[in-house]
Order: C-alpha cells, then sequence, then structure tokens
C-alpha cells in the first residue's frame, strides 16, 4: 500500500524529467518508507534495483552483476570482475538511454567494499556527468549516511544533485492508514505508532486498539515486540547502556542530571551515549522556544514507538514471554495509555495543526517559532510552562493542550491568561485551546466575551488584549479550517 509519499515521489519524478546525470541521496531511519517510496518511483521505467545486505563482497558483485545482466537482457554471463567494471558498464549504457540506478541500503554495500565511494567518486567525475544515468544512492543507518557520505569528507561529497531526508508521517497523514477509527483512537495509534508506515500497516482499523497492541506488539512472535531492541543492535555497540537511558527518560527522568542518576553512569559518557541517540532521532534535545543556551535544556525520545516500548513493555517482557500480553495491556497499559498520550503525544498534534494553518496563513501572522516554553515568573516565585508557544515580533500565539475527558473549563482559560503576563514583549496575543473533550459553556462564554470562540472569528481585542479559538478534537482530527 503505497499513501502519503506524493510529494516526495512527485519530486523524484521532476528530477527524472531533467536531462542529464542526476544523483540522488535518500535517507531516513529504517521502516520509514525509504524502499516502498523507490519501488514506487522506479514502476514502468527502466531501471536496476539493488538491495544490499550484509553480504561479503563476492557475494554482493555477484548478485549485483546477475541485477545487471537481467535488466538488459543477458543471459550466462559470468561476473563482473570488479565494481569499476560493472559501474562503468551501466555508465556506458546510459550515455544515450535513461537508466535508474537504485543502490538500496548503501552503508552494508560499503561494510562489504569501503573502496566503492570513491569508485563511484572517480566514475562520476570522469563517464556518468556526461550520461543519463539517474543514481539513487539509500540508507538507513543515519550516521554513516550523514557523516560517512553528505560530509566534507566523503568522495562523494559535491557531487549529488538531490538528497532527501525521509521523516515519519505526520499525524494527519498516519489517520489515512486508519480512516475508520474513531478521532480519538486515531489519535492513540499515532500516539503508539509513531508515523512510521511499517508499524501503522500493521494496525488495522477492524480491530480495536486494544487487539492491535496485542496482536502486533505484545507477543513473543509479533513483529513490533523486539523492534526498539532490534534497531538499537544494528546501530549501536552497546545496546544494553543505551535501553538505560531511553528506559530512564521514558519515565520521567528529563535533565541529564536526572538521567545520571537514574542509571549511575557518569555525567560525560552519559552525554555522550545521548549524543549518540540524537543522531538517530531516537532522542531529541529540548530548549523553551526563543531560549538561546542549553542551560535550560531537556532530553525527550522524539520516536513514539520507543516512548511506548520503553514506558509499559521494557520492564514488563516477562509478561510477554510467558504469553500473558493481556496482563500486561490490562493492568499496566490501559489505565495509563490516555495520560501517556496527553503528556507526549497530544501537544506534537497540536503543533503540527498550528503549521498547517501557518502555511496556509490562516493565522493573523505568519510565526517562525514554535515549541514548548517553560521558565520563571519572578513575581510569583514559581516555575510556568507553556504547552506551546508561536511568535514572531510582537505578534504571539499561546497555547493549552488538554487531553482529558472532561472539557475545559473557563478556569484553565484564566490559567493561560495570567500566564500571557510574563510576556510583555509580545503586544498583539491569539490565545487557542486544544481539548480533546470540547469545552464547558462558561469557557464557551468567555472566549466570547474576550473576542472569537469556538467557531472563532477572532481579532477582537477584549480586555485580555488578544483573541481566543477554541479548538476541539472534531475540528482537529477532521482539519476543518479555522477562520480567524
Amino acid at each position: 500500500m503505497f499513501l502519503c509519499r506524493e510529494k516526495e515521489l512527485s519530486l523524484l519524478n521532476e528530477l527524472y524529467q531533467k536531462k542529464g546525470f542526476q544523483f540522488v541521496v535518500m535517507y531516513g531511519r529504517r521502516r520509514v518508507g525509504k524502499t516502498t517510496l523507490l519501488a514506487e518511483f522506479v514502476k514502468g521505467k527502466p531501471g536496476i534495483f539493488f538491495v544490499s545486505q550484509e553480504y561479503d563482497h563476492a557475494t554482493a558483485l555477484n548478485i549485483f552483476s546477475e541485477k545487471i545482466h537481467e535488466h538488459f537482457g543477458q543471459t550466462g554471463l559470468s561476473a563482473f570482475e570488479n565494481w569499476n567494471a560493472a559501474f562503468e558498464f551501466i555508465a556506458v549504457r546510459a550515455m544515450n538511454e535513461r537508466i535508474v540506478l537504485v543502490l538500496d541500503e548503501f552503508p552494508y554495500l560499503v561494510g562489504a567494499n569501503k573502496s566503492i565511494p570513491s569508485v563511484l567518486q572517480n566514475l562520476i567525475d570522469h563517464q556518468m556527468l556526461n550520461s543519463q544515468l539517474f543514481l539513487v544512492v539509500c540508507g538507513s543507518s543515519m550516521s554513516f549516511m550523514e557523516k560517512g557520505l553528505l560530509s566534507a569528507k566523503s568522495p562523494l561529497y559535491g557531487r549529488l544533485t538531490s538528497q532527501m531526508r525521509i521523516e515519519p508521517f505526520g499525524f494527519f497523514d498516519s489517520c489515512r492508514f486508519v480512516p475508520n477509527y474513531s478521532m480519538e483512537d486515531k489519535v492513540t495509534a499515532y500516539g503508539i505508532t509513531g508515523g512510521i508506515p511499517q508499524y501503522l500497516q500493521k494496525f488495522s482499523d477492524t480491530r480495536s486498539i486494544r487487539e492491535n497492541v496485542l496482536e502486533e506488539i505484545l507477543k513473543r512472535s509479533a513483529y513490533l515486540y523486539e523492534e526498539p531492541r532490534n534497531l538499537l543492535k544494528q546501530e549501536l555497540r552497546e545496546p544494553m547502556v543505551y535501553n538505560a537511558i531511553i528506559e530512564a527518560i521514558a519515565n520521567g527522568a528529563s535533565r541529564l542530571n536526572d538521567i545520571v542518576t537514574k542509571t549511575g553512569m557518569q555525567s560525560d559518557k552519559c552525554a555522550k551515549y545521548i549524543r549518540s541517540l540524537i543522531e538517530l532521532q531516537i532522542l531529541t534535545r529540548e530548549t523553551p522556544v526563543g531560549v538561546v543556551g542549553g542551560r535550560k535544556s531537556i532530553y525527550k525520545i522524539t520516536d513514539h514507538y520507543f516512548k511506548f516500548w520503553y514506558r509499559f513493555v521494557f520492564d514488563n517482557v516477562e509478561l510477554v514471554e510467558q504469553d500473558d500480553g493481556e496482563t500486561l495491556y490490562d493492568r499496566f497499559i490501559e489505565k495509563k495509555l490516555s495520560e501517556f498520550i496527553g503528556r507526549n503525544v497530544f501537544e506534537n498534534i497540536c503543533i503540527e495543526y498550528l503549521r498547517r494553518l501557518n502555511r496556509a496563513r490562516k493565522l493573523p501572522f505568519v510565526f517562525t517559532k514554535i515549541g514548548r516554553w517553560w521558565g520563571a515568573d519572578p513575581v510569583q516565585k514559581t516555575q510556568v510552562e507553556i504547552d506551546i508557544l508561536a511568535f514572531h515580533d510582537e505578534c504571539a500565539v499561546l497555547c493549552e493542550c488538554k487531553w482529558r475527558n472532561e472539557p475545559l473549563d473557563a478556569a484553565e482559560m484564566t490559567k493561560l491568561f495570567a500566564k500571557a503576563e510574563l510576556f510583555s514583549k509580545f503586544t498583539k496575543k491569539t490565545f487557542m485551546f486544544f481539548s480533546k473533550s470540547g469545552f464547558t459553556q462558561s469557557a464557551k462564554k468567555e472566549a466570547t466575551r474576550i473576542g472569537g470562540g469556538s467557531g472563532g472569528s477572532g481579532g477582537g481585542n477584549g480586555d485580555r488584549g488578544g483573541s481566543v479559538i477554541l479548538v476541539d478534537l472534531k475540528k482537529l482530527v477532521d482539519g476543518v479550517e479555522v477562520i480567524l
């Protein structure tokens, strides 16, 4: 099933239509759908699609040679003498015809023969540049692709004509995989799978969330059961150490000192491991939006499935090993799943929604920065958090995001209005409230009184100096445009 990569596919086809040599580097974390995208792109085009695995040098060259001979309708020929001969053969054939050559999982190929980047560099400079070859190099090892291939030290540096970093799907694209789910279940499915296509395809909207989790995660034979551990083993040398760090963050340790205390590691060693996890897009370092400097930095798990797995499965694998996934779900997951979504997922979805409004020019201004904010209230001597703050110059949107089973009340709105007093530099403020369960009548009246409301014409100044927009779950999930 090919979904949601229309933009990336269109870009590849645009490059394909251009005359002359093209060299595309594509990369992204495992399971994100790179191979599926490239397979869709190659359909109907003259192409050689080689997916490398952990072969030795001779095996890799033999299989690659077979692919070349098969493409050109040659039978009974022996393997090419070396990689230079194989690539040169394709380059010569591509002098007068468009040929697509996809080298998928390129890091494995280089692992078999470290000279391959230099071989390609020499052929690009002396032959391929004058050909009609469409070369795609693709890989999942983020450290190799970014440091070993795209860096200035790589032999191929400066030769590529385009690079594409393939990201997990956002919430709105993820919804297309489970169209028959309720609005709440769409959010939950995204919160568990993290927008990874291969994970989303395992979830069926003909089954409940509980049934999907039991079938696809909480079984020893399930594809997703050991996925996080397997990914760490493929990318890192000391998975047990990284397990400890991720588990600590999943259970609330967000600052370096807290992680060090919980894992028992030395601070400098722990920081080094954290940097590796950031490179793999498993962790991210976050500072309050608009704040320069790292003293307030915290660490968060970027990958939603890693968050889910280390929060609920990591410490309870014994139950899965005993074929008792039902107990794990009913006792440890179900009661805390809503809290997990509220803490780790809902704000991200609201940020994605705001970015869509921003691109569509559906806000009172175009913001240039967005994120979470936290800091001190110098008057009250307390710590303050803003779920989402987006701003540019003197204009700001301040947001509260509530994933609760009761409607958001006017009292919650008053709290955000009070926090907004800390931001005197923003003279034009818009307040947005996102709520899973809608809003009380008092909240709607307060929004109307200040300016705006659930249907929201906004723009009123009121005694709070800004407009108010209420966004319930239906409006958020359906992508209904907010008219400001």
